[in-house]
């Protein structure tokens, strides 16, 4: 079990922990779509539901990176005990009910939102940690697989053979936050001192998945930092070719402030010219952008996958 100091710590950041080494908490985009104050960048780009989306780590308890930019405090321990897959999406869909109970109340709050989001259909196993380190992960997805529910998966591309064999979700993102190994290595303070070799690794193996899963690369922005070199990411970008690349601006909140700056995070003016020059020398074009999120969508010219994984979503268009 997580040690007592930091089990408190997260329950305060109001983290519901749901076993040994799994939690879930809301994420703002939930509680601002249940009141009508718009919906996270993944609905407008992707077409999951915002209200019921579950935000959801199984790794509370171990990351092998200390990135710079991360604002989720995190302690590394081994597991003692493994989580239950099945349980765990029971605990999951009650903690998320009890942590969004309050809303029913409320005169702000949409009630058939709020209805809805009693019963998630998207799945985030992005909240803290690094999430291809729990041992059954695969019996989860294909828990929630079961509940018909799309699942998007976030690694860092450290362990590129787990990635490889892993039970396919419903979208997969490989974080990239460098376009060379000396810069990766001072932003995520790695433990492996190979991880330049694993992040390629995982790049050419998130290529060979495409035909099972939809694939995006996630770029972090941080200003004055990794916002350079965009003929470097496009090599990497060219190296995965992924349906979907995401350029996001670093977020100055949680443990990160104490590392970073407020100068650190780039406007969106700015996120969307690193975008494009990136775009530009891949291959991609920009087809979404979020200003309040600050954060740009590219893809392919020639990609015909679809983007919007809900049939309302997809007429709507």
């Amino acid at each position: 079990m997580v040690k007592d100091a930091y089990k408190k710590l997260l329950e305060q950041q109001q983290y519901k922990l749901i076993g040994d080494h799994s939690a879930v908490k809301v994420c703002t985009w939930t509680k601002k779509s249940l009141r009508g104050q718009g919906v996270c960048y993944k609905e407008q780009f992707y077409g999951i539901r915002s209200h019921r989306c579950c935000q959801m780590s199984v790794t509370v308890n171990f990351c092998d990176m200390d990135c710079i930019y991360c604002w989720r405090e995190h302690y590394n321990e081994p597991f003692s005990s493994i989580d239950d897959p099945k349980e765990l999406v029971t605990k999951a869909v009650a903690a998320q009910r009890k942590l969004l109970s309050g809303f029913g109340g409320l005169e702000k709050t949409d009630q058939k939102k709020f209805r809805e989001a009693q019963d998630p259909d998207q799945f985030a196993i992005s909240l803290t940690g690094e999430t291809l380190y729990y041992p059954k992960l695969d019996e989860l997805i294909k828990e929630l697989k079961k509940r018909k529910a799309s699942v998007f998966i976030v690694t860092n591309g450290m362990l590129p053979e787990v990635m490889e064999k892993m039970e396919p979700p419903t979208q997969l993102y490989v974080s990239l936050d460098s376009p060379d190994r000396a810069l990766q290595e001072k932003l995520c303070k790695p433990l492996h001192k190979d991880c330049w070799e694993r992040l390629l690794r995982s790049l050419d193996i998130l290529k060979r998945l495409k035909s099972k899963t939809r694939t995006c690369l996630r770029i972090t922005a941080i200003k004055d930092m990794n916002m350079l070199d965009p003929a470097g990411y496009a090599e990497l970008i060219k190296r995965a070719d992924p349906h979907f690349v995401e350029v996001k601006a670093y977020m100055f909140v949680g443990a990160s402030t104490i590392k970073l700056d407020m100068a650190n995070m780039p406007l969106h003016p700015e996120v969307k010219k690193f975008a494009e020059d990136i775009a530009k020398a891949a291959g991609y074009k920009v087809i979404d952008e979020q200003k309040a999120s600050r954060v740009v969508l590219l893809m392919k010219e020639d990609c015909q996958e679809p983007r919007f994984l809900t049939p309302e979503r997809s007429e709507a268009e």
